[in-house]
Order: structure tokens, then C-alpha cells, then sequence
């Protein structure tokens, strides 16, 4: 066989993979993810220093602080949760970390309103060295499934580089997942390199990292932030851009979040966060030691006109009007017809916005609504006001009567 005909075969095979089922596997994923996922990741805090015990306690301050309630409703647990393969190759949990199990765990989180995320990786080991999923796939997506698992990020470090393999790996998990007899969102982590908003969709995922791994920073933050906020035309409801967790609260504690200088934000720059990941319809993940929260981290997270702007049913990612090296403004269409717009200041000094709404394509006169201050401002064609270093204005313009 030569070598063209080689490629030829390998062509046809990979079309027939994608495209074979794909009217099943857009119906599939449409009713999954119909907003960002919203939850909390024992990762940036923990890393592989995870257990029952401090789940069990994050869930019951989830429940008791308001988060729960507020939409923050999976609990992901990260990697290092593996405890390698039994004598038929089905996946366990480490037996000293989890020793009532992953079932017992998820009716747990179950019972107080909350669904159960779990991770591995599209190779024979995850990033931190235990065991994963390449060729277990079906066996693993069972599993996962029969311990009631409702979220699957699936990470690809000790994976090769180029896209087509990615492709193939990703989808072979989540076929494996859809036949699971489980609905499991499935969260596709290989940290944007291979751009994987032009195939994760078609691949099965429901969001995809857009984004190396955040950092506890304001470096990293407007870093990831850029990243992201030219994609909005490949986000939709089941179909999110995910330019990776919330850094609120992290305080520039060690861990993860703190490698490569991630010594932490000022208040004003995790709001900054909150509302640029609410306008660009991300998913919010927090990741921050719940049991200890500071008022200012619970006044960001659980804002509810915030969050309302990040979930709106139309789901549509905020579009990027301007970006200067002073001023980004996004503009995200509301499902009520509202718009939403957020106004950051990246530089180091407080500066005046005086900002036109027909300069953003709204014309008319508006009643703005300063989502941080909980209060309606004067009806306008304009927004004028001293925006501080790193501050991010957000607004949810309603048309005036």
C-alpha cells in the first residue's frame, strides 16, 4: 500500500468519526451546559492535597454560604484523586484519600444540591503523575457513570502536540461518555494551543480552555483575559469558551495558583475578574478556600446581578468594541433585550471613561444599572465616571420608556 493511499484511508476514516453521528452528537450536547457551568475546583488551592474530609467540609460551606444558592453548583474534584486500576482495570480512588469511595461522595453532594465533577486526562497519565484514561475510555466513562459523576474536565498533558490526535482522543471520550447511560458534561482541557474552538464542539466537549492554566495574578489575569475575549463568535448555549478558573479569593495563598508569581489581586482587580468572566459568558469556577472567605470575596462571587448577566439564557459572549491600551469595553446582548457592557481600565492610573452608547452601536437613551453599586444611574445616551486602575465597570443598559 502506498503511501497516498495510506493518507486516503486515514482521510476517510477520520471523516467518517466526525461526522457519522454528528446529528446525534449535536442533540446530545445541546441539552448539556445550556449556561456556563458554575461551581468550585479543589485545584488552584489543593492541588493534589485532596481528600473526603475537605470535601465533605466544602460542600456544607457551600450549602451555608450562600454559594449553592447563588448557582455555584458542582463541586470538581482535580487531579491527584486516583488511586490506579483494580484486577479488571476499573479505575479506584486512592483508598487513604477517599475511603467511603466516589459513590458515596456524589450522593453526598447529591443530597445538599450539588453535582460531581471529576478529572483525568487523554493520556496514560494526568499532569501530576496518576493514573488515566488513554485506552480505557468506555470502561473509565462507565465508571465514572456509575458513581454518579455529572462533569468530566479532561486534561492532556503526556499527549503528542499536534491537533488531529487531540481530535481523536477527545472525541473517543466523548462517545464513551454519551453512551456512558449518564448525561456528564465534558470539559475539554488542553489550554487553547491547538485552538480548539474551530473542533471541540464537533468533538463532543461542552467547553474547552481557552487558555494556559491561570495564575493568581493581574498579570495573568489580563493575560488570559486577551485570549479569550476575541472568541465570542464560537461561544453559544452547550458551547462555552473557558478561559479557566476564578481567581477571587485565591489572596496569594501557595499552591498552584501561586506558581510563577502569583502572589495575588487587590479587591478591586478580583471584581475586575468577576465581571470580564460575566460579560464574556465563562464559566465561573471558583477555587478558593470556601471555608474561609473574606467579605469582600463573598460581595464579588455571590452578586447576583453579576451572575445573572454570565448565565442569561441567550448565552451569547460579550463582543470586544474597543480595546486600547488604556480602555477594553464589551457589549453582550441580554436575553430580555437588555445589553450588558463592561468598562475596564488596565492601566495603573484612575481614569475618566466618557463613553457614547452609539459609539457601542446602542442607540438611544438607556437606564443604566452600575451592577457593583446595586443602583440605577440618570437615563442617558452616555456614561461618564472615574473608572480606577484595574477596575471593571459593569452596567446592564435597559432602554428608557
Amino acid at each position: 500500500m502506498n503511501n497516498k493511499f495510506r493518507l486516503l484511508i486515514l482521510w476517510i476514516t477520520c471523516f467518517q468519526f466526525f461526522s457519522g453521528s454528528a446529528q446525534e452528537t449535536n442533540n446530545y450536547k445541546a441539552k448539556l451546559a445550556p449556561t456556563p457551568p458554575m461551581g468550585w475546583m479543589t485545584w488552584n488551592f489543593f492541588g493534589t492535597n485532596i481528600n473526603e474530609k475537605m470535601i465533605h467540609e466544602m460542600a456544607d460551606a457551600m450549602v451555608h454560604s450562600g454559594m449553592v444558592k447563588a448557582g455555584y453548583n458542582h463541586i470538581m474534584i482535580d487531579d491527584g484523586w486516583q488511586g490506579g486500576r483494580d484486577n479488571k482495570n476499573n479505575m479506584i480512588p486512592d483508598p487513604e484519600k477517599f475511603p467511603s469511595g466516589i459513590k458515596a461522595l456524589a450522593d453526598y453532594l447529591h443530597a445538599k444540591g450539588i453535582l460531581l465533577g471529576i478529572y483525568s486526562d487523554a493520556a496514560q497519565l494526568t499532569c501530576a503523575g496518576y493514573t488515566a484514561s488513554l485506552g480505557f475510555e468506555d470502561q473509565d466513562a462507565k465508571t465514572f457513570a456509575s458513581w454518579g459523576v455529572d462533569y468530566l474536565k479532561y486534561d492532556y498533558c503526556h499527549a503528542p502536540e499536534d491537533s488531529f490526535t487531540a481530535k481523536i482522543r477527545y472525541k473517543k471520550m466523548a462517545d464513551a461518555l454519551r453512551k456512558s447511560g449518564r448525561d456528564i458534561v465534558f470539559s475539554i482541557c488542553e489550554w487553547g494551543g491547538r485552538q480548539p474552538w474551530f473542533w471541540a464542539a464537533e468533538a463532543g466537549g461542552q467547553l474547552w480552555r481557552t487558555t494556559d492554566d491561570i495564575r493568581d495574578s493581574w498579570k495573568s489575569l489580563m493575560y488570559n483575559m486577551e485570549i479569550n475575549a476575541d472568541l465570542d463568535r464560537y461561544s453559544s448555549p452547550g458551547h462555552w469558551n473557558d478561559p479557566d478558573m476564578l481567581i477571587v479569593g485565591l489572596d496569594g495563598n501557595k499552591g498552584p495558583s501561586g506558581d510563577l508569581g502569583g502572589k495575588g489581586c487587590s479587591a478591586i482587580e478580583y471584581q475586575s475578574a468577576m465581571s470580564l468572566w460575566c460579560i464574556m459568558a465563562s464559566p465561573l469556577i471558583a477555587t478558593h478556600d470556601v471555608r474561609n472567605m473574606s467579605d469582600d470575596t463573598k460581595r464579588i462571587l455571590l452578586n447576583p446581578e453579576a451572575i445573572a448577566i454570565d448565565q442569561d439564557v441567550l448565552g451569547l459572549q460579550g463582543s470586544r468594541k474597543i480595546n486600547t491600551k488604556t480602555w477594553n469595553v464589551f457589549v453582550k446582548p441580554l436575553a430580555n433585550g437588555d445589553y450588558a457592557i463592561a468598562i475596564l481600565n488596565k492601566s495603573n492610573e484612575s481614569q475618566e471613561a466618557d463613553l457614547n452608547f452609539k459609539d457601542l452601536g446602542l442607540e438611544g437613551n438607556f437606564v443604566a444599572r452600575d451592577i457593583w453599586q446595586y443602583k440605577d444611574l440618570a437615563e442617558k445616551s452616555t456614561f461618564h465616571a472615574l473608572v480606577l486602575s484595574h477596575e471593571t465597570k459593569l452596567l446592564r443598559l435597559r432602554k428608557a420608556p
